[in-house]
């Protein structure tokens, strides 16, 4: 049965309405989004197919073009709409970032950096520099590598630090693999960039490592900070 044969009260869009966003299913928002069904099929059924063959929302969206379009009705159009919806909403969390504190909106940091990093199948380590009032001044992608590994360099890192004008920075990089938990490379390479960020008073305020299968995880509030 086609959506528009629905209840009205039942219909995501007309309940989106009424209710509020808040008051619909994951699959529900994504069928809103989708428009419409394939052959015999709802659009909210399409979206369930969706979201049971990567798994959650955050795997889908963190799926690459080729893989996205493998499933039947996903083209390239409508990759590139969801494309652009997400750095929509990077952009307003990064906006939300720019004017308040950081350490006011630690749930926008971690939906911005989770953002950042879906889809990329190498690491990547970022750097956000903040204001004197924890403000965002800019995210950078600093530094690119492998999937195992990045190639750090703490004196680049000061470089960009003093070209920003920097008080203070959130570092992040994410795990490709999947899993958050950090290396013993990870808690050195930290420490040696809260050491020579100190000598030009720039303050490491966290240090997040971000995987797809897993919550951002915090250095700060995991006492390795």
């Amino acid at each position: 049965m086609a959506i528009t044969d629905w209840p009205e009260d039942e219909r995501p869009r007309e309940r989106l309405l009424a209710r509020g966003a808040r008051s619909l299913s994951d699959a529900e928002l994504l069928a809103i989004f989708l428009r419409v069904g394939s052959r015999g099929r709802s659009a909210v059924d399409l979206a369930r197919d969706l979201i049971g063959r990567f798994g959650s929302l955050n795997h889908l969206f963190a799926a690459g073009r080729s893989e996205f379009s493998e499933v039947p009705g996903m083209g390239p159009a409508k990759y590139a709409q969801l494309q652009a919806v997400l750095e929509m909403a990077r952009r307003a969390l990064a906006e939300e970032m720019e004017q308040r504190s950081t350490l006011a909106s630690p749930g926008a940091v971690r939906d911005y950096l989770r953002l950042h990093f879906s889809g990329l199948e190498h690491e990547v380590f970022v750097a956000l520099w903040l204001d004197a009032q924890n403000r965002l001044i800019v995210a950078e992608e600093l530094f690119r590598g492998t999937l195992t590994q990045t190639s750090v360099y703490p004196r680049e890192v000061v470089k960009r630090a003093l070209w920003h004008n920097a008080a203070a920075v959130v570092l992040a990089h994410n795990h490709p693999s999947g899993v958050a938990e950090p290396s013993r490379a990870d808690e050195l390479l930290t420490s040696e960039l809260k050491q020579v960020l100190a000598l030009v008073e720039v303050r490491v305020l966290d240090h997040f490592i971000v995987a797809a299968q897993a919550a951002p995880l915090s250095f700060a509030e995991r006492g390795l900070l």
